[in-house]
């Protein structure tokens, strides 16, 4: 089963948590403070963490941004209730998807296995296959799952490169918020399109020459995004 890192100041939800998810059959590692998270990330055997966002001395949105500027582990931040705010922020700190508090644990167990799902080199269904394609300056390998712009290569997260892969397997073609979050996130009712945005703005900020007028990931106001150029 994958190991889960849990970064959680309270002892009483770091321990509830970590037995929730060792009952699932998750190998758990319990850490209270964000430089202790950062640590076992650097000794490596982690697939995903869980980070509080309200941690003592580092907070969870720089240990977030930390994470995802060294590579594309998953992560799955927990913020307070109806706290619109830390959740933008931390989906543009770079986490890949968010469980509101009190966290229930088989809410926290179906989002980690949706992460999980979405970091396994799994194509979004009906892509087809071809060995390259190339999109303006963008040339996309579907088999390699390799970006590269202009001969470079392109870090991308798991989740700004499944964004990536179902908006590009459709050139021209509208995709709401909702067929976005149901087959990137494989979330139906329980998505949030603030996933959707936030991982567009830092896709964009990766893939456009300019982010604030962008070629490839187009918006559709109203309607939801299509990929370019058209």
């Amino acid at each position: 089963m994958p190991k889960v890192l849990l970064i959680e100041d309270d002892q009483a939800v770091r321990d509830g948590l970590r037995i929730a998810l060792t009952y699932q059959g998750h190998t758990v590692d319990a850490v209270g403070s964000g430089e202790d998270g950062l640590a076992r990330i650097s000794g490596g055997d982690v697939d995903v963490v869980v980070l509080d966002l309200m941690l003592p001395g580092m907070d969870g949105f720089e240990v977030c941004r930390r994470i995802r500027a060294s590579g594309d582990l998953p992560i799955i931040m927990l913020t307070a209730r109806n706290d619109d705010i830390d959740v933008v922020a931390g989906l543009e700190a770079g986490a890949d998807d968010y469980v509101a508090k009190p966290a229930q644990a088989r809410v926290l167990e179906a989002r980690i296995k949706a992460v999980l799902r979405r970091t396994g080199g799994q194509r979004p269904a009906g892509t087809p296959k071809p060995a390259l394609e190339r999109h303006g300056k963008l040339t996309i390998d579907r088999e390699g799952l390799v970006v590269t712009k202009d001969g470079v290569p392109v870090a991308l997260a798991p989740t700004e490169l499944r964004l990536l892969l179902e908006l590009s397997a459709s050139p021209g073609r509208v995709q709401s918020r909702q067929h976005l979050l149901e087959s990137v996130w494989d979330q139906g009712y329980l998505g949030d399109s603030r996933l959707v945005d936030a991982c567009v703005q830092r896709l964009r900020a990766k893939i456009e020459d300019d982010p604030a007028a962008p070629v490839y990931v187009q918006t559709l106001r109203g309607f939801g995004y299509r990929f370019g150029p058209l």
